[in-house]
């Protein structure tokens, strides 16, 4: 056969049908060999067949060696580049081609390039020049200057200009046009520049005149009224309906969940088995999403159970779908481990299913396995990493979510505002204000201070490490605060013994008609509580289910009960106790114990202690206060006999720890430390401190020495407390007049109290320590909680 019309014949052929690179590279070689000049006719059709192939690099290098490629190489090209996403490369092509070889076909493609690239202003400006050079616009390059309308138009007229272009050019009969009209019409009625249900009537009036009409004619203008709230227009046509498109009863099922309309939601859903309609993955994940969002757990394994017991053939894509629906479902009832279990058993998986198990591991406070998780999966999203940090952060992990955080950064991966609220939540756990501050820096200079998230973390972290007044800065110089702010800074105040200060502050809040919420009223009558503000903390309590319908939870109980106890209303309090509307649990009686602890009331202690015994015979706590009020009353027998029950129990007491930050630099102190490589001078310079002390009337309180032994070996054992040991480091190390931030796991103690307004006096510095209930600031000798403590 003649060389010609052997290699015409293949490349006809080959561009009809599938071809590898290998055969594809083995034709051309062929021709090559064959000694024959191929004619423009087989060049093209061999670029066809490289750009279908994916291998459009041989058909760049093809297009390059003919001297005067046409038009039709040319428009093949700038598609295929089109289809691949380079529209640089489509770009050099097109307007490298002669405006006297372009045609209509050759525009067709650059402004569908456009489009798929959702440059959609390039696309619109593309058709003008077109018109303007005199081409004839077909009905593909309307549907392709309409679909690239449809991203960019915000005004009515933008649709109405094409519109007219539409019918002058006599192609408002084409379906595809028509769609695509429609679409953009639906689309730009979502602009905020318009009157929504004008542009809707618009595309309405589109939709009634179409003399022929297929599924995306249905879809686009049921999707339409969803889309944009209209959700009874959109039924209304559903219902009107001859044919049973599966897509549409698929959007409006899915505008009825967006939307909270559960019971539309479900109704049409069962109408849809009834009628007989192919329930498909996009029907079964929205009313999957509607039993989640609704909480009706029971429904939700209802379908599940429908689910395994219709489709026994699922495609793959369904099986992604539904499941990656079920792992949330499950995780939103609390379910983790039917979770995993369905996670486990998953043929495929995409990002979706591996981020939805991460962040139902992390919101369980599973967070050794969810960081098992993280590090299995085989792609990490900055959504995984960010899920990831937050996580460790919230639940006290503050170095690791540090760490991830900045392993993060260098994968070369730019964190987003929720990553760094997760990094600043991590400095605010560990107390670290060096790393928080410069992250504050890092948010200024990427723009992202204006980061509700972002910013709301900063709050919490100069408020937890001590600076107030910064959290409070932060605060006012927000461009928009939400309830988390102002619940946020309420609890600064909170946490600094500035009740008078929080109270105004919520005030202020109620007249900027944000409406407090739970979170709210726990933050104000801890506030009323530290500052002592009783009649206060009354009065918000009572409000809370008078004035703002929230029924107040063991939680708040266990804020006023120790906002009494501290004031010394015991009785009150217990009387509180006795007439909540359900059974006290550890948090009441927690508060009563401690009260009791502070007011020194033996007898009511122990009827409390037996209490949190019998709810929490493990926890420590109960068995150090109850040891510590024999102790002070020189009860050394039932000391004695409280260690013994704890050691037959195998209760181990927490250690005390105090720590810190000295140069980016955390140092850990332990009570009478000796790990610690500087701890001897430490020792020897409180010594110097404690006789300058003296001098200013310190007496050592040795009432709070727990243990029976000699008065100087009290004193001695008080000198070795470990929040002593790291304000005496920060001395010792941090720059003259600067503030020392000490951080302590446990309550400060009594004496480390007094002794401190002393050394505030002595070295003339500001001592600020955070325990675990609140801040001390010492100045001058004084302490900002006025002692109420």
């Amino acid at each position: 056969m003649d060389p010609r019309l052997l290699a015409s014949h293949y490349m006809v052929k080959l561009s009809r049908t599938p071809i590898t690179q290998i055969l594809a590279r083995a034709i051309h070689a062929h021709i090559l060999t064959s000694g024959f000049r191929p004619s423009t006719f087989i060049l093209n059709r061999l670029i066809d067949v490289y750009c279908k192939s994916s291998n459009i690099c041989y058909a760049r290098q093809l297009f390059d060696e003919i001297p005067k490629p046409d038009i039709a190489a040319r428009t093949t090209l700038v598609a295929a580049y089109s289809s691949m996403g380079n529209i640089r490369l489509a770009k050099e092509v097109f307007y490298a081609t002669p405006l006297r070889i372009r045609d209509t076909v050759s525009y067709n493609s650059m402004i569908t390039a456009y489009s798929r690239n959702r440059d959609g202003h390039s696309a619109v400006r593309l058709y003008k020049e077109m018109r303007v050079e005199g081409f004839v616009p077909d009905p593909f390059t309307f549907a392709s200057v309409l679909s690239a309308l449809s991203l960019i138009a915000d005004q009515e007229r933008h649709c109405q200009q094409l519109h007219c272009e539409v019918i002058k050019w006599g192609v408002a009969c084409v379906v595809s046009v028509c769609n695509a009209l429609m679409s953009a019409y639906v689309n730009c009625a979502s602009s905020p520049l318009v009157l929504s249900s004008s542009v809707m009537a618009a595309s309405r009036t589109l939709f009634d005149e179409m003399e022929e009409r297929d599924e995306l004619s249905w879809t686009t203008i049921v999707a339409g009224y969803v889309r944009n709230g209209d959700l009874c227009a959109g039924r209304k046509l559903l219902d009107g309906m001859t044919e049973k498109i599966v897509v549409v009863w698929n959007a409006m099922i899915s505008g009825y969940v967006h939307h909270g309309i559960y019971d539309e939601a479900f109704e049409l859903f069962r109408k849809m088995q009834s009628m007989g309609i192919k329930l498909d993955e996009y029907a079964y994940t929205s009313i999957i999403s509607a039993t989640s969002n609704a909480g009706l757990f029971r429904l939700g394994r209802q379908v599940h159970a429908y689910i395994l017991r219709t489709e026994l053939q699922p495609s793959e894509h369904f099986i992604l779908s539904v499941n990656n629906a079920l792992i949330t479902f499950y995780t939103k009832h609390g379910k983790l481990v039917e979770a995993k279990e369905i996670f486990n058993k998953m043929p495929i998986r995409d990002l979706i299913s591996w981020n939805s198990i991460l962040s139902a591991c992390v919101n369980a406070r599973h967070i050794e396995e969810a960081n098992s998780i993280f590090k299995e999966m085989p792609e990490r999203s900055p959504l995984a990493w960010t899920v990831m940090i937050s996580g460790l952060a919230q639940n006290g992990f503050g170095e690791e979510g540090l760490k991830l955080f900045n392993q993060m950064k260098l994968e070369g991966l730019e964190p987003c505002d929720y990553a760094y609220a997760g990094a600043i939540t991590s400095c605010a756990v560990l107390g670290s204000l060096d790393n928080g501050q410069q992250l504050h820096s890092q948010l200024l200079r990427l723009g992202h201070d204006s980061s509700l998230s972002a910013s709301n973390a900063l709050i919490t972290m100069y408020a937890r490490c001590g600076l107030v007044e910064a959290a409070y800065d932060v605060f006012l110089t927000m461009p928009y605060v939400d309830s988390v702010s102002w619940n946020a800074m309420i609890a600064a105040l909170a946490q600094h013994g500035r009740g008078v200060e929080a109270i105004q502050l919520y005030e202020q809040m109620l007249k900027e008609e944000i409406l407090p919420d739970r979170i709210t009223f726990l933050t104000i009558l801890s506030a009323c509580s530290h500052a002592g503000l009783v009649k206060e903390g009354r009065h918000y309590f009572d409000t809370m289910c008078t004035s703002y319908g929230i029924t107040p939870g063991e939680d708040h109980y266990a804020r006023l009960i120790d906002l009494l106890c501290r004031a010394g209303m015991l009785l009150e309090a217990k009387s509180v106790t006795e007439s909540m509307p359900f059974e006290p649990g550890a948090p009441i009686w927690e508060a009563l114990l401690a009260g009791c602890r502070i007011h020194g009331n033996i007898d009511l202690g122990i009827q409390v202690a037996e209490q949190l015994f019998e709810l929490m015979p493990q926890h420590d706590g109960t068995y150090i206060i109850l040891s510590n009020m024999y102790a002070t009353l020189g009860q050394w027998d039932e000391v004695a006999r409280v260690r013994k029950l704890m050691k037959e129990r195998g209760v181990k007491k927490e250690p005390g720890c105090s720590w810190i930050e000295v140069e980016n630099m955390v140092h850990v102190f332990l009570v009478d430390d000796a790990v610690h490589p500087e701890v001897l001078s430490v020792y020897r310079y409180l010594e110097q401190l404690v006789i300058e002390m003296r001098k200013l009337g310190y007496v050592p309180d040795t009432k709070f020495v727990l243990h029976d032994m000699e008065s100087e070996h009290k004193e001695y054992a008080l000198s070795t407390h470990s929040e002593k040991l790291a304000v005496v480091y920060g001395i010792m190390k941090l720059s003259p007049g600067a503030p020392i931030r000490v951080f302590k796991n446990l309550r400060i103690c009594g004496d480390c109290h007094n002794a401190f307004k002393f050394i505030s006096r002595v070295v003339k510095r500001e001592i600020v320590v955070r325990d675990r209930k609140r801040f001390h600031h010492f100045k001058n000798g004084e302490c900002s909680c006025g002692n109420y403590w």
